[in-house]
């Protein structure tokens, strides 16, 4: 009794559709690991390993359903699968995930990118779980490609650069909103007074806001701004960041 339930396990059909399954994880391994090799290149948290294994359990969740008669060793057991459910389930899974690497400090605010690719990445397990093996791979080449050439281009094309700038004013002198406003437009950029946040220690203003480039090409440089500001007797440190998201 004990040798027929397992050889229903280790049988003909059974072997197969193992091997079948298990072809179909190595290829989402090398896609998965194709994507997350261009966010391991820019230095980012989730790399190779994390979309390797994103998208192997995605296609291990897709593919499963497809032989749902050899489940339990193809036992005579009523089952039922819906793959639109387990897709549903894949999305919804990978929604938290893709939560936890997008980060917020301030005006910047980073993960989005890995998020989005992580979120695609799970797609490329589930076509290639359900047997859409061109699509697959297509799929997985575009997010790479986008993610690697796509910045590039975005460069170059007419945009509006944000800046995240932090002022330490001199004591007894505080400025005055107006007149960074004006300052900030005749070099080119918008301040944006809804992100201008002030604390005050030892007699001393501290300054944080973000502004925007008027248009990116004709607006002041980050390193001429810095050698304005610099020589600004009332400003005693300052800093200019990139508002990344």
């Amino acid at each position: 009794m004990f040798s027929e339930s397992l050889y229903r396990y280790w049988g003909g059909d059974i072997l197969a559709a193992n091997a079948f399954i298990g072809l179909n994880l190595v290829g989402a391994l090398l896609l998965g690991m194709l994507v997350g090799y261009e966010r391991s290149y820019q230095g980012r948290a989730a790399g190779m390993r994390t979309y390797g294994l994103v998208c192997m359990a995605s296609t291990a969740l897709t593919i499963f359903v497809g032989f749902a008669p050899l489940w339990y060793g193809g036992a005579h057991v009523r089952v039922t699968a819906d793959p639109t459910r387990v897709v549903q389930g894949i999305v919804t899974g990978i929604g938290f995930l893709c939560a936890g690497v997008i980060m917020k400090d301030g005006l910047n605010i980073r993960g989005l990118t890995s998020a989005a690719s992580i979120w695609a990445v799970a797609a490329v397990g589930i076509l290639l779980g359900a047997g859409f093996y061109p699509a697959a791979l297509l799929l997985a080449l575009l997010c790479a490609a986008c993610m690697s050439l796509l910045q590039r281009i975005e460069a170059r094309l007419p945009g509006r650069a944000s800046l995240k700038i932090t002022v330490k004013f001199r004591a007894g002198h505080p400025p005055d909103l107006e007149e960074v406003v004006q300052r900030g437009r005749a070099r080119g950029y918008r301040v944006l007074r809804e992100s201008l946040t002030i604390t005050f220690s030892d007699n001393q203003a501290v300054w944080r806001f973000g502004v925007v480039a008027l248009e990116r090409s004709r607006a002041l440089s980050p390193d001429h701004m810095a050698e304005e500001l610099s020589k600004d007797e009332n400003i005693v440190s300052f800093s200019i960041a990139p508002v990344r998201h």
